[in-house]
């Protein structure tokens, strides 16, 4: 999650709440919607150039994610992906001329999945029931190359077992990736043509979502290492060293990500000390330090406050504009918002 990961928020209602009282005017400005005309949509990047998202969608009359582009001075958002199977975790490569997605269009029994999923989605329909929502670590989830119209797609994982979650390194040499093939979710990482894969991390637990630092030195992801589905926030050495966590509260904290030019680290988390209390997924931000040879977590700031889900933050290339998925829209589906980012 990068994707979304672990079952642990539901999409909530949003309630009125006032402009006047809310803290996202601090940082946050011209805020709008991206996407629309999905069942719901989000997890989206930006080009190298800033021009284009890329993202996952669910089309109507299609059951799971698939993978668009849409350039954001206008224009229908295009079909990317197979069209089936369950697609996810789509990044633009730094030279703007490829991109990668998770896919599983090669699952053999894919019409049985496609069905059951079909059919679930209509028993909840009827019976009004709304799903906690759950990531499926899908068996054959496999990373994919393809251009950038999606022609020319070429497999980069070849295991048994979950791969996703990739993404590039700034200088695209590097590809860093969550896979099950050991038997639960770590980090891996592999030239960017699939070669020369190595293990980043092996701990129990679910290690995933993760994004190589704009000096390249570093990965932040998520972990659940210290309790179950508690996801924290950790960075790690590209070469494996200095695992440190940047995060420890009673709480879910994922989808992490490096603002390009200034010593921050985004994230969405929310407060689960309180078995009670309804807790509020929001956008949160930490000013850190590099210092000998280690990440130093700095002060925490919330950036969001809006009574929907805001989950999955990304920055602009040059650091300027913001996005993220929220079911913050007028229908309450989750789909795309962007803002002008201000420090």
């Amino acid at each position: 999650m990068k994707c979304f990961a672990l079952a642990l928020f539901v999409f909530l209602l949003p309630v009125a709440v006032s402009a006047a009282d809310s803290i996202e005017g601090q940082h946050l400005a011209n805020i709008r919607q991206a996407t629309s005309g999905f069942v719901k949509a989000g997890e989206g990047y930006f080009s190298p150039d800033g021009r284009t998202i890329i993202y996952q969608a669910v089309p109507q009359g299609y059951p799971f994610y698939q993978i668009y582009k849409q350039p954001l001075a206008g224009g229908p958002p295009q079909l990317l992906s197979s069209g089936r199977g369950r697609t996810t975790c789509s990044f633009f490569s730094p030279d703007g001329k490829h991109i990668i997605f998770a896919s599983s269009h090669l699952d053999p029994q894919l019409s049985e999945t496609e069905e059951k999923e079909r059919k679930q989605q209509a028993d909840d329909a009827k019976s009004g029931k709304r799903r906690r929502y759950q990531w499926d670590f899908d068996p054959y989830m496999e990373i994919f190359e393809a251009d950038l119209d999606g022609k020319h797609l070429r497999r980069l994982t070849d295991a048994k077992g979950y791969d996703a979650e990739g993404s590039y390194s700034p200088d695209g040499k590097l590809i860093v990736f969550c896979s099950d093939r050991d038997g639960d979710p770590d980090l891996y990482v592999m030239n960017a043509d699939g070669s020369e894969l190595r293990q980043l991390t092996n701990v129990p637990g679910y290690d995933g979502g993760p994004f190589v630092s704009p000096n390249g030195k570093w990965v932040v992801y998520r972990s659940d290492r210290k309790k179950s589905e508690m996801l924290q926030i950790h960075v790690i050495g590209i070469d494996g060293k200095n695992d440190t966590a940047l995060t420890d509260n009673i709480g879910v904290n994922w989808a992490p990500y490096w603002h390009p030019t200034k010593p921050y680290i985004i994230w969405t988390g929310a407060d689960h000390s309180d078995p009670k209390a309804r807790p509020n997924y929001d956008l949160w931000l930490m000013k850190y330090e590099e210092k000998d040879g280690k990440i130093v977590p700095g002060p925490i700031e919330r950036i969001t406050d809006n009574p929907a889900a805001d989950v999955l933050p990304v920055f602009s290339p040059d650091g300027k504009q913001l996005m993220w998925t929220s079911n913050r829209t007028d229908d309450h589906s989750s789909q795309l918002w962007i803002a002008d980012f201000k420090e």
